[in-house]
């Protein structure tokens, strides 16, 4: 049976298919968060930089942490907190705000790194960070095996990580701190070829122009900021120089 065409025209009719939805909306989280990564840089920089808004972080006498120094060094969980948890309830401008402010306390909050370890090791090991999660970043979006269990595996290891580090603040063991550290870049390094490759399967299903997808692509930057700092957080403690 031939079916005639009815007549009608379509103009301007443009077919989205998975892979360039997906191509899309990586690109966006990837943007995110490179925007996230550029301000905690810039505003890390600012605070090491100038003694007065050092100061308002840090007593120059007791090297101890000030009341805003303390509130700057939490307040980063706290927008995590918020981002994640309302995250179905704030509107795109709200989240995006949240996400900038974000990145600035984070940067403000890391200034520190500035003043206790070299600028050539910072460099350096800021440079390793940027290749190792390049590489993982790739193999999540390229390879076609599912790593859903993979990831399990790393979030367990992650909750193993905040346990560690909460019981090593109270007897402070430099040993157990290294192994933390070592454990832990391989987590991140893990964690970051899942969550890649989650966000990419994301993208695939979310509708060309659809309102969430901004809003996913910004939730997808702050999981990859995340990963990208803690990774360099662990590789700084172990190979970082300090002054």
């Amino acid at each position: 049976m031939e079916i005639k065409d009815p007549g009608f025209e379509y103009k301007n009719v443009i077919q989205i298919t998975e892979q360039d939805a997906s191509r899309k909306f990586i690109a966006n989280v990837f943007l995110w968060m490179f925007v996230a990564l550029g301000i905690s840089a810039i505003c890390a920089y600012v605070f090491s930089q100038n003694q007065a808004l050092y100061q308002m972080l840090r007593d120059p006498e007791t090297g101890r942490n000030t009341g805003l120094g303390t509130l700057v060094m939490f307040a980063p969980l706290a927008f995590v907190l918020i981002i994640s948890f309302g995250f179905q309830r704030l509107s795109y401008a709200v989240a995006a705000l949240l996400f900038v402010a974000f990145s600035a306390v984070m940067g403000i909050s890391l200034s520190y790194i500035l003043i206790v370890y070299t600028a050539g090791s910072v460099i350096g090991v800021f440079v390793t960070t940027s290749v190792v999660f390049g590489i993982m970043a790739i193999a999540g979006y390229t390879t076609n095996t599912d790593l859903t269990k993979f990831g399990s595996l790393m979030m367990m290891g992650l909750i193993g990580i905040i346990v560690a580090s909460l019981f090593n603040m109270f007897i402070g063991s430099t040993q157990l701190e290294y192994i933390i550290s070592y454990i832990g870049i391989a987590v991140f390094v893990g964690l970051t070829a899942y969550d890649v490759q989650k966000l990419k399967r994301i993208g695939a299903g979310l509708e060309y122009g659809d309102a969430s997808a901004g809003k996913m692509a910004l939730l997808g930057g702050l999981t990859l900021y995340l990963d990208f700092i803690n990774l360099f957080l662990m590789i700084l403690r172990l190979f970082g120089r300090r002054r």
